[in-house]
């Protein structure tokens, strides 16, 4: 009896541990989505337009330092993304253009750095692909790692939180630009887990609710 009752309290635990660590998602669904995607060969994934802040800034911050770590994570998470889709792809009814091809005909247009003043129409006929995915992902520290582990060895799981992210993530058609499907979620970072463990929980989100779905 005392092995179950030990076995339930782990399962309860474990789960409540995940559910406060994971945040709030929303989805939304152009009525002309399963009439387009249907015509959809290939789609391409823009580089993430990232951001990482402090809910303190830390001792000695440097300005175009956390630019280039911004820089560095938008690749970073792009490269993330399509890995991703990549080994799913069987799952998917579309190709997924390789990122180092969307990066170099990006460059070569000189439109690389200058996403945010493209229309999505304009980036899919530079990048001759049916649709495109532009990604944002807002990162924030909000806590040092050694209090958050205090405060879970002190009080317990769910209360080591040391960052925070969201994602928002939109399919546009690359015929007219029309936004057909936004993805919305966010998701905490734990002392006891990584930026890449969150990222790998969010790919798989993504993943589960992504609008290429083959038909089984």
């Amino acid at each position: 009896m005392k092995k179950i009752i030990l076995l339930l309290t782990c399962l309860f635990t474990t789960t409540l541990m995940l559910a406060q660590f994971e945040g709030s998602k929303q989805i939304f669904e152009s009525p002309k989505l399963v009439q387009l995607a249907a015509e959809h060969k290939t789609v391409a994934i823009l580089p993430f337009k990232a951001s990482i802040s402090y809910k303190r800034l830390p001792k000695n911050f440097d300005a175009q330092t956390n630019r280039d770590e911004e820089r560095k994570l938008g690749s970073n998470l792009q490269s993330g993304m399509y890995t991703y889709l990549l080994r799913k792809s069987d799952d998917y009814t579309v190709a997924v253009q390789d990122i180092e091809r969307t990066n170099v005909l990006l460059k070569q247009s000189e439109v690389y750095d200058k996403i945010d003043e493209m229309t999505p129409d304009a980036l899919a006929k530079i990048l001759g692909v049916d649709a495109v995915i532009k990604c944002g992902y807002a990162y924030e520290k909000t806590s040092s790692e050694g209090l958050a582990l205090a405060k879970t060895l002190l009080i317990g799981f769910g209360t080591g939180k040391v960052a925070s992210g969201e994602m928002t993530m939109n399919l546009y058609n690359g015929t007219d630009g029309g936004l057909l499907w936004r993805f919305y979620k966010e998701m905490n970072e734990d002392v006891m887990s990584s930026a890449n463990a969150v990222m790998e929980r969010m790919m798989r989100k993504v993943g589960r609710n992504f609008p290429y779905q083959v038909k089984k």
